[in-house]
């Protein structure tokens, strides 16, 4: 990323104004958490009390994330509108959550009150080894993950404003570990604030896009003229991109950015958070506009930035939207696009530190460990808030050095999260016969096969790797659930009132 020799200030201020903002926000919610009787049900799920926009806004939030604003768009820049096909499947996202499961998981934690996602499978399966397992993969992901967007916000924060990487990374995780220690409802209300300033951002973005490129007939007049393949027509009009996105990648993309979503347990746990049924179908179709509106505007400025920056920066295409931001903008308005994917980082990096707080709390230390009851309420309490600050003091630590292995894991963090949770939570919701063999064997086979298959840079005919996790962990599912013993019938009764 580029550096600036000083201090804009007015790129500054709006910055620190947004952050000021935030932590007013934590402060309030904090004082909730505070004042609530039920001190987990308040820090892990606000007390089951979103509204429809709220929770629209904090899933689409938790979804989007510093590559949705700077990594995506680069690609997108090199590669043209076949990124576009690739990142098309978001749209659904939110649909696809909530509507396949938002119902079921959300009578089900009120049901056998759970507050976490291991929490409903832990009821489901009654294993104590798997809530762990899953626990700790739930960390190892979050942790990289969150070290990744600590990395990615704090450069583009530092090439932006001039602030100095280290002094940028600890200002903006400070704020971001501070307000999230206010429990989730600070995680869900700065959400959603964090989602409209992603959508204004990217409207910024768009309107100096157009100015400099002289509106959409010269964008694409110009985009048509570049990387001509063999027949003259430009690789980056093409859906494959001229065979750079091979069909069978942008089928993955289904799965990857699509459909294996179901899986994800930041984005789970928000299907137990809201209201009333009214407020799930209000989220279905919020959710799905603005993460279209998002994922796919985001993506699209990306390819029309190819009319305005038409050679790529010194520091590849991840530096192509800071660029964009510094050279092109004026310094307040710079600020406040900047708001964007600061943001997109920040939300996404709130959610994970509350989910990452609930499984060392809930999961571990509360059912494996048979710690949480209620004579342990005051120090689940302090326990709950030292970890919130613990997991994101080394996620920082991490970032403040950071190395390309841990960049590397974070690339297959959000596949291996889907791998290990998909198919556990959809045949342990809807397959009354999947059992603990089950579930145990879709763990470690698909984790297994996706973690060796990345490691080892094994393409499968242009699949995403996900695909070969994915599909190991549905065959072992399957075969454990058919020689393992079933769950016992109390269990099944309260899955699967409809069977009996």
């Amino acid at each position: 990323m580029m550096n600036v020799n000083s201090i804009n200030l007015q790129t500054f201020i709006p910055v620190l104004l947004f952050l000021f903002i935030l932590l007013c926000i934590g402060f309030y919610a904090a004082q909730s958490v505070k004042n609530n009787s039920d001190f987990q049900k308040e820090y892990f799920l606000g007390s089951r009390n979103l509204g429809g926009v709220v929770l629209a806004m904090t899933l689409i939030a938790t979804y989007g994330s510093v590559s949705s604003f700077v990594s995506g768009p680069g690609i997108a820049w090199d590669l043209g509108l076949g990124w576009v096909v690739f990142a098309a499947p978001q749209i659904i996202t939110g649909f696809l959550i909530l509507g396949v499961v938002g119902k079921k998981m959300a009578v089900l934690s009120r049901i056998t009150g759970s507050l976490t996602v291991i929490d409903i499978i832990y009821k489901r399966f009654n294993s104590k080894t798997l809530s762990l397992l899953l626990a700790l993969v739930l960390l190892i992901f979050f942790t990289a993950m969150t070290v990744g967007q600590f990395i990615g916000g704090a450069q583009i924060f530092a090439a932006i404003t001039g602030l100095d990487y280290k002094a940028g990374l600890i200002l903006f995780a400070a704020v971001t570990v501070i307000y999230t220690s206010g429990g989730f409802k600070a995680v869900a209300l700065t959400d959603a604030a964090c989602a409209i300033l992603m959508l204004t951002g990217m409207f910024l973005l768009c309107g100096i896009i157009f100015d400099e490129a002289g509106g959409l007939d010269s964008i694409m007049s110009k985009i048509s003229s570049i990387n001509l393949n063999s027949e003259g027509v430009s690789r980056n009009l093409l859906p494959d991109a001229d065979g750079a996105l091979p069909y069978t990648l942008l089928f993955s993309a289904w799965l990857l950015v699509g459909f294996g979503t179901i899986g994800l347990p930041q984005s789970l746990v928000r299907c137990m958070s809201y209201k009333q049924t009214s407020d799930l179908h209000r989220a279905m179709i919020i959710g799905t506009i603005i993460c279209g509106a998002l994922m796919i505007g985001m993506t699209l400025l990306g390819v029309f930035a190819r009319a305005v920056i038409e050679e790529l920066p010194q520091n590849g295409t991840d530096s192509i939207i800071p660029t964009l931001i510094v050279t092109k903008m004026n310094p307040f308005l710079a600020g406040a696009t900047l708001l964007g994917p600061l943001a997109a980082t920040m939300s996404t990096v709130s959610s994970l530190l509350i989910a990452a707080s609930s499984a060392v709390i809930k999961d571990i230390y509360g059912t494996f460990l048979g710690k949480n009851s209620a004579d342990h309420s005051g120090k689940i309490r302090t326990l709950s808030i030292i970890t919130t600050y613990t997991v994101g003091l080394i996620a920082l630590l991490l970032a403040l050095f950071p190395m390309d292995i841990v960049a590397w894991v974070n690339l297959f963090a959000f596949g291996g999260l889907e791998t290990a949770f998909l198919m556990i939570i959809l045949l342990g919701l809807f397959w009354q016969k999947m059992n603990t063999l089950g579930a145990f064997l879709s763990l470690g086979a698909g984790s297994i096969s996706y973690i060796t298959v990345m490691s080892l840079h094994i393409n499968f005919l242009g699949f995403h790797n996900i695909v070969v996790g994915l599909f190991f962990a549905a065959v072992f599912a399957v075969i454990g659930s058919y020689i393992g013993k079933s769950n016992d019938e109390k269990t099944l009764k309260t899955f699967f009132p409809h069977k009996y």
